[in-house]
């Protein structure tokens, strides 16, 4: 009964940032490999970032390279995706996602799925 409860979504205006979160809850968060994807209308979902369970491997796709990075604090069983000069393609809703297997979230088979938050960029 793996759950993840993104926040942090919301209107922004182009050339902003926004923070993402992903809490995780009823999994061991250090061992499962975390991913973030992204749903525009119109378009197929997308693996926007992730990172395995050490924090020594980490994608992103070629649309967000050099703007968004992915970060996570087992601690705190929490994954986040900071989003820095934010562009109207952006616009999306953002889901987090949780596999044992890493190459499971890059090939967008994860297991589990958050509810997604809903990011919107203006011009």
């Amino acid at each position: 009964q793996v759950q993840l409860v993104e926040s942090g979504g919301g209107l922004v205006q182009a050339g902003e940032s926004l923070r993402l979160s992903c809490a995780a809850s009823r999994l061991t968060f250090s061992v499962y490999a975390m991913g973030w994807f992204r749903q525009a209308p119109g378009k197929e979902r997308e693996c926007v970032a992730s990172i395995n369970w050490s924090r020594s491997s980490t994608d992103y796709t070629n649309s967000v390279k050099g703007r968004f990075t992915i970060s996570r604090d087992n601690t705190k069983s929490t994954v986040y995706l900071q989003m820095n000069s934010l562009k109207p393609e952006d616009t999306a809703v953002y889901y987090c996602a949780a596999d044992l297997d890493y190459r499971k979230i890059t090939g967008g088979v994860t297991g589990y799925w958050g509810q997604g938050t809903q990011v919107t960029v203006s011009s």
